[in-house]
């Protein structure tokens, strides 16, 4: 690689540690980005109304939306009311909210996962199930606890792969395996996006953003666990490393 590394933007969770809150991200998130995107990844606390979302993109040479332990509170998307005893982090919906929508305005890549997935539909006008497994013909996608760790993050089940898309031009197939560890799941595509992929129950796995100026996807499953490993993950990442440096390129020329 030469010339200036790429910075990718990760918004936090906020986490209550001995009662303090603490901003944090994944450590593999971390670390697919530098190793397979080949970008400086940079934590963006979640602060809501004290990041101006467009000036934070102008900054950025792309935007990652990771997993999380919570869930987007239903009012973004004019969802009935959370039952009791569900988590969620609103400081973090107010701020990916508007940075998703700020990213893909000013042409910033965007790659978006599980729950950042699931805030990249919210934020471009998507709805969600609250409860994927009660859905009638849905299956279960959350993890199995009682196995051990690698096994709950492995391959679980197939994805069908839009025809022609950006998604089976990476995996080279019409199908491809992917891991599972997600309770909630798109109710309703955003307007504007495409389908990329579906599992077997026709639940969304998969989405891009019609003539984004840039890499604009969001995936349900978490290719970060095995970035390097996995050729279809890896190629992902590199494909989201691969915009974020066509990013940089264009602001040092028009600079």
């Amino acid at each position: 690689m030469t010339g200036r590394k790429p910075v990718v933007g990760i918004p936090a969770s906020v986490f209550n540690v001995r009662q303090f809150p603490l901003h944090a991200i994944g450590h593999l998130n971390a670390t697919a980005t530098a190793r397979v995107s080949h970008c400086h990844p940079m934590v963006i606390p979640a602060l809501g109304d004290d990041i101006d979302a467009r000036d934070m993109v102008g900054h950025l040479d792309g935007l990652l939306l990771t997993g999380g332990a919570s869930n987007i509170e239903p009012h973004h998307y004019e969802g009935p009311p959370a039952r009791d005893g569900d988590m969620h982090d609103p400081e973090r919906d107010s701020t990916t909210l508007p940075l998703i929508r700020a990213a893909i305005d000013a042409g910033v890549p965007v790659f978006a996962i599980c729950r950042g997935f699931q805030e990249f539909n919210v934020a471009l006008g998507g709805t969600l199930h609250q409860f994927l497994h009660e859905v009638p013909g849905r299956i279960d996608h959350r993890r199995d606890r009682t196995k051990p760790m690698q096994a709950q993050m492995g391959v679980c089940h197939d994805i069908s792969l839009r025809k022609g898309g950006l998604l089976a031009e990476m995996a080279g197939a019409e199908t491809t395996g992917v891991n599972s560890l997600h309770g909630q799941g798109i109710d309703k595509a955003a307007p504007g996006t495409t389908v990329e992929a579906t599992a077997p129950d026709s639940t969304i796995e998969a989405l891009s953003v019609n003539g984004a100026r840039s890499f604009a996807v969001g995936v349900q499953w978490h290719p970060e666990f095995d970035a390097e490993g996995n050729n279809f993950y890896r190629a992902l990442f590199e494909a989201f490393g691969a915009a974020a440096r066509a990013r940089t390129e264009q602001r040092r020329e028009t600079s």
